[in-house]
C-alpha cells in the first residue's frame, strides 16, 4: 500500500466512533495507528540505507501489534478505562495496516516464530522504479477505492464557520 493507510484509518475510526460516541479520540487514534507501522521507514532510509526490506522490521510483524495491543488493552482497562476505545482503535488500525500490506507486499505474519512471508498478489517489477510498478498495477485501484470511500465518509462532516468581515 502506498496511499491508502491513512484513509483506511479514518474509515475504521469513523465506524468505531459510531460504536463508542463518547470517546472523541477514536478517529485520531485510528489514523495514527494506521500509519505507525511505517515508522520503520525512518530507520530504513536513514540508518539501514535500504539494505533490508522494510516489511522485515518488527513494526511490520502482526504478532508484535497483537501482543502490544493485548497488553495495552489489559493495562488501559485496569488503569484508564476512558482510553479503552481509543487504544482499541489504535491497535485495530495497526492490524488493518498489516492486512492491507498483505494485499500486494510480503508480510511476515508469524514472525518471530516463522520467517515465511505471505502476500495475496505479487506486483511484478515491470518498471525500473518500483513505485511506478505499484502505481500501474491493478491493486492500486483498491487503494483508490479506499481513498474514495474515506472522502465519501468525510463529505458530510460539518465545516467550521468562517469569519466573513
Amino acid at each position: 500500500m502506498l496511499i491508502a493507510h491513512l484513509p483506511s484509518g479514518y474509515i475504521l475510526g469513523t465506524f468505531m466512533r459510531r460504536q463508542w460516541p463518547g470517546s472523541p479520540a477514536i478517529v485520531g487514534a485510528a489514523i495514527v495507528g494506521s500509519v505507525i507501522p511505517d515508522i520503520d521507514m525512518l530507520y530504513f532510509h536513514f540508518i539501514d540505507g535500504g539494505r533490508t526490506r522494510h516489511h522485515s522490521y518488527m513494526t511490520h510483524w502482526p504478532l508484535f501489534w497483537a501482543a502490544a495491543g493485548a497488553l495495552s488493552l489489559l493495562f488501559v482497562s485496569w488503569r484508564a478505562r476512558s482510553y479503552l476505545a481509543a487504544t482499541a482503535a489504535f491497535f485495530a488500525a495497526a492490524m488493518l495496516h498489516m492486512v492491507l500490506d498483505t494485499l500486494a507486499s510480503p508480510i511476515l505474519w508469524l514472525m518471530p516464530f516463522d520467517r515465511r512471508a505471505f502476500e495475496l498478489v505479487t506486483v511484478p517489477a515491470d518498471f525500473s522504479n518500483l513505485v511506478l510498478s505499484f502505481l500501474l498495477h491493478w491493486t492500486f485501484a483498491c487503494e483508490l477505492l479506499i481513498c474514495g470511500w474515506a472522502l465519501w465518509l468525510a463529505r458530510g462532516r460539518p465545516q467550521p464557520a468562517t469569519n466573513a468581515a
